[in-house]
């Protein structure tokens, strides 16, 4: 394993050629988490107060806020639930289902760029030695399939993605099956719902 890892390091910095890796370099590893953790601080905390304010009414705006906090791997939640709830109350389902889908992939590419700037020991002990090396080797055997596979569950994807970050998998292909993965699980919720 210790050899994959140095080989798989030693790969990383032969190949800077992209622009997303290029600012990675540029930027410190540590503004990313910073940056990361006060975004979803923020937003939480935002959508707790809207929420007090309102009473029982979700607006969609709120739902947002929280769906994109769930999807940051650090505050994973079932937002699934969430996103049935609003379904089942008749929010506009085209709508709920862009923001839906476009807050989870942002949620997701903050994900995978903070694996992308951290190494495998920073990540590995947060999120245990064994989730890590269970889904590095999915990954590196299977590729975009275990990003779409887990897209459609609730809970997995943001490792995953971050996951994806740390072992350098093309970002381009990333978001586009997790884009594919989260379009039908969403649509499939609505339609049980509905």
């Amino acid at each position: 394993m210790n050899e994959e890892i140095d080989n798989l390091d030693h790969a990383r910095a032969e190949k800077k050629s992209s622009w997303f890796e290029r600012l990675l370099d540029w930027t410190p590893r540590w503004l990313i988490v910073v940056a990361g953790l006060a975004a979803g601080i923020s937003i939480l905390s935002y959508g707790l107060r809207q929420m007090l304010i309102a009473g029982d009414e979700t607006t969609i705006w709120m739902f947002g806020l929280f769906h994109f906090a769930g999807y940051l791997f650090f505050i994973v939640s079932p937002v699934e639930i969430l996103y049935a709830r609003m379904v089942e109350f008749n929010h506009g389902l085209v709508l709920l289902w862009t923001v839906a889908v476009g807050t989870a992939l942002l949620g997701q590419a903050i994900d995978y760029m903070i694996g992308y700037a951290f190494s495998d020991a920073v990540i590995k002990n947060l999120i245990g030695e064994k989730k890590y090396k269970r889904y590095y080797n999915r990954i590196d055997r299977y590729g975009g399939m275990t990003i779409f596979f887990f897209c459609l569950f609730p809970l997995s994807s943001p490792i995953v993605l971050l996951v994806a970050g740390m072992i350098r998998y093309p970002a381009g292909w990333a978001a586009l099956f997790s884009a594919v993965g989260l379009s039908i699980k969403y649509a499939v919720i609505a339609f049980m719902i509905l």
